[in-house]
């Protein structure tokens, strides 16, 4: 597979300082900024997926006319976590 160059980014020398100083031994400054772009995207991704569900849900309960209070999610929440705690306890 060819590989492919991002288009360069114009940056002020503080940033630029700033993520010198922050390689790690052996580290490319190309290596950091396509770790960062890779981050970035998988972050956008979560992002982008949460509220995806985020609106499946307010359909799916309109649809239904099922609702819980907040004291619920969370009572079920801690009840989960409870279960959770007594698994890796026992």
């Amino acid at each position: 597979m060819k590989t492919k160059s991002l288009p360069s980014t114009r940056i002020s020398q503080e940033l630029r300082d700033d993520v010198m100083q922050s390689l790690h031994e052996g580290e490319s400054l190309s290596s950091f900024i396509e770790e960062s772009v890779r981050h970035t995207i998988q972050r956008r991704k979560a992002q982008k997926e949460f509220i995806e569900r985020g609106l499946r849900s307010k359909t799916e309960a309109r649809n239904s006319n099922t609702y819980f209070t907040a004291d619920e999610v969370i009572a079920g929440l801690e009840e989960q976590l409870q279960i959770a705690r007594k698994k890796t306890q026992g």
